[in-house]
């Protein structure tokens, strides 16, 4: 049986999608560095900003993290009064996580990520939404599986 031929580099999809992923994180360092914070740090303000009160668990559940992951950088967020943690009353366990003000001006202010990337991008806001669908649709068709499935 014959291999199919190799594909280059730039032209495999993951490559495209890994190096786009770096180009952005690049693009909004600047802005997250004079915000004072890291770009992990602004997925999980921005987690809260959808849903404030979540606990550690949901936070990594949602970033598709381990909780160990998670928490040193909430810790850092939390040391900046950015957020406060909480045990649940419903159970110890569990430890919430809460937007401060400051935390809830700073994710306000974050909103200038995306406005700059579809600035830099020579794309308008639809073409970003479209684009951001089809990879969306790409990722739920592979699934979040290790093995794909």
């Amino acid at each position: 049986m014959s291999r199919p031929p190799r594909v280059p580099l730039d032209d495999q999809l993951c490559f495209a999608l890994y190096m786009t992923s770096m180009a952005i994180t690049r693009t909004y360092k600047p802005m997250l560095d004079a915000m004072g914070i890291t770009y992990p740090q602004y997925l999980i303000l921005s987690v809260l900003g959808e849903e404030d009160g979540a606990t550690i668990g949901a936070i990594a559940e949602r970033l598709a993290l381990e909780s160990s992951t998670v928490t040193p950088p909430v810790k850092r967020l939390e040391q900046a009064a950015l957020v406060e943690r909480r045990r649940s009353r419903i159970d110890e366990r569990q430890v919430q996580v809460w937007l401060t003000d400051a935390g809830r001006a700073l994710l306000d202010e974050s909103g200038c990520l995306g406005e700059t990337l579809v600035e830099r991008s020579g794309m308008d806001r639809a073409q970003i939404d479209a684009l951001n669908r089809q990879v969306r649709s790409l990722r739920a068709a592979l699934g979040d599986r290790p093995d794909g499935g």
